[in-house]
């Protein structure tokens, strides 16, 4: 289900951690630039799928959006209103239409606690339910949402699959009546099978209660199955963002056209003769990102253009791409 009214608008939005040096680490000596100028909306009930390798800034970005981890300029509207100025009090009140499902279930939930407690933190913190009886009242209408059995209440996390916790932490989430869930990584620990149940039960959610995903990912298929626009991440910038089958059909950026190629298809005559697009290097240091284009150094098309010109995110063919040949590839 998508929407042409934004939810959420993140503009030239920036996370930088120090490097810090000394004996009482007193000293920075330089940032990793986490998150370095990304700039994108999210529609009412959509799906926005982010993409790309380890460290390129996907998690940090998510915890970003929702001010688990502080900005370091740029802003984040929701709802029309910047996050990155809210005094403290403020932004409470606004968390609670705001929730994350972590990549790893075990770890994060709390193995001293049973589930009813995981799930009624939330309501408390908030003031959610007159009494128990009440908080124990929405837990289990939540849980019975998630697929979970009653008796769920009273167990604890190790008691459970990985399948079993990832929806405890969906809970946990969908308890508090959320408008947007920042979903990272939901999926990669699970096994395939029951990575599929996960997908659709998120699906379902949707269309019932007009939820909001940031879905981050580093599995290309999950990532095409859920989501309706898709934004491609690399060393801390967009490189490219286009609705979902567009980007599959024909990814322009030379990022995304490698990425693409690593994806299996399922006709072994068509995987035989596709051809295959190998990366040189490594990814470059977040702390020293080459000059110009991020990714030139891995590039086999770099020009010396890419050298001395960072590339805008310009609109091409229906793309957002930030490559200064992407017409040229495009034909």
């Amino acid at each position: 289900m998508t929407s042409n009214s934004s939810l959420v608008e993140v503009s030239d939005l920036k996370v930088y951690f120090p490097i810090t040096k000394g004996i009482i680490f007193d000293r920075v000596i330089g940032y990793v630039k986490a998150v370095d100028g990304v700039s994108f909306s999210i529609g009412q009930g959509q799906t926005y799928g982010l993409v790309g390798e380890s460290g390129c800034g996907k998690s940090t970005l998510g915890r970003a959006l929702i001010q688990l981890t502080p900005a370091t300029s740029g802003t984040v509207r929701f709802s029309g209103v910047d996050l990155t100025s809210l005094p403290r009090e403020q932004m409470r009140a606004q968390r609670r239409r705001m929730q994350m499902i972590f990549q790893d279930p075990m770890s994060s939930l709390d193995p001293r606690q049973n589930v009813e407690s995981i799930l009624s933190e939330g309501l408390k913190a908030h003031n959610i339910g007159a009494d128990r009886d009440e908080r124990r009242d929405l837990i289990s209408r939540t849980l019975d949402s998630v697929g979970l059995p009653q008796w769920a209440l009273s167990r604890y996390p190790h008691e459970f699959s990985g399948g079993q916790r990832q929806r405890i932490g969906l809970a946990r989430a969908l308890v508090l009546s959320p408008e947007l869930i920042v979903a990272d990584e939901p999926v990669s620990a699970l096994d395939v099978s029951i990575q599929a149940q996960v997908i659709n039960l998120l699906d379902e959610l949707q269309s019932q209660l007009g939820l909001t995903y940031l879905v981050i990912a580093h599995d290309l298929a999950v990532v095409r199955h859920i989501s309706d626009v898709v934004g491609v991440m690399y060393l801390g910038a967009l490189c490219e963002e286009a609705p979902s089958d567009d980007l599959y059909r024909k990814p322009l950026h030379p990022y995304t056209k490698a990425l693409m190629s690593a994806v299996p298809v399922p006709d072994p005559e068509l995987e035989d003769h596709r051809e295959r697009i190998l990366l040189k290097g490594d990814l470059p240091s977040p702390a020293n990102p080459p000059s110009g284009c991020r990714f030139r150094t891995r590039c086999p098309w770099a020009q010396e253009r890419c050298a001395q010109e960072r590339p805008e995110l310009r609109l091409v063919e229906g793309h957002k791409v930030a490559c200064h040949f992407a017409e040229e590839l495009s034909a």
